[in-house]
């Protein structure tokens, strides 16, 4: 089952006096990227949470955000050291004082004394928090995987009705193809009737020059690619796992291969079918960049 590379999924829940709510989003990348948001409090998780997301997303550029808040108890413990405060502020004072200097002292400056506030983390079991922002992350994960699956089916469903476009149109071309030998060998039969008047006309001059004709505007051998590149296609677009790479390269040879059509068309109704197979070939090239 093909996926987008675009996708958000979010998971939020209350565990153990703990409030922790986990976002992922992502938009196309070539390769696996990934941005950790988490508080300081919980970087030594960022590794894990990196694996745990290269397990189920192979592609995409993707941005984890974890948020943890504490219910029941403060992450920290603040205390003030007031003797150490004090003496900071006795001594900024005293030197005001000498100095002929405004006292312009307030409770913000305290925060400027150093070891005037001592702070003491609560005590947490590592473990337990480990596991809980882990299970909340694979929730969000999970939601993520499901809105891209659904994006998938949707992406799969638009380059199926293109590449069916595509194909119509090379049946065409292929029908048109012998009709365009023939017509040139009406041409060149009657500009020699024109030319030569009433003498005699070599037919197996016009049989020969409508055979060169022929071999230079055969296209059987690109029209049997094509065919064979859209069967591919629907054979990835069936299966599993990461095909959006795979699916790049094939559209590059069906757009090489129609390419060389156009090069050899001698009959307008195939330049313009050209035209129109390399329109929806790029609508499929478009649509596959976001296939993961």
């Amino acid at each position: 089952m093909i996926r987008s590379m675009t996708g958000y999924g979010k998971a939020r829940a209350v565990v153990n006096g703990r409030e922790i709510t986990a976002e992922l989003r992502s938009v196309n990348h070539k390769f696996f990227e990934l941005s950790v948001k988490l508080g300081r409090a919980y970087t030594f998780l960022e590794p894990e949470l990196k694996n745990l997301l290269k397990k189920k997303i192979s592609r995409g550029k993707l941005e984890l955000s974890v948020t943890v808040y504490n219910l029941d108890t403060p992450d920290t413990e603040v205390t003030v050291n007031k003797s150490a405060a004090r003496n900071y502020i006795n001594a900024a004072r005293e030197a005001a004082a000498e100095l002929g200097l405004t006292d312009d002292l307030a409770v913000t400056d305290l925060f400027r004394i150093p070891d005037a506030f001592t702070v003491i983390k609560s005590e947490t079991s590592e473990e337990q928090v480990r596991e809980d922002i882990l299970s909340v992350v694979n929730e969000a994960v999970d939601s993520f995987v499901e809105m891209r699956t659904v994006e998938g089916e949707s992406l799969k469903a638009d380059v199926l009705e293109k590449a069916a476009n595509v194909e119509r149109m090379t049946l065409s071309v292929e029908q048109y193809s012998p009709e365009s030998v023939a017509a040139y060998r009406a041409r060149l039969y009657d500009k020699l009737k024109e030319v030569l008047e009433d003498k005699n006309i070599d037919e197996q001059r016009i049989l020969t020059e409508a055979a060169i004709f022929a071999e230079k505007i055969a296209v059987d051998e690109e029209t049997v690619r094509l065919h064979s590149h859209i069967a591919q296609l629907r054979k990835m677009l069936e299966g599993d796992g990461e095909i959006g790479r795979k699916l790049d390269f094939l559209v590059q040879e069906m757009n090489r291969e129609t390419n060389t059509i156009g090069s050899k068309s001698a009959d307008i109704r195939i330049t313009e079918l050209v035209v129109d197979m390399k329109s929806e070939i790029e609508k499929i090239r478009e649509q596959i960049q976001n296939i993961e």
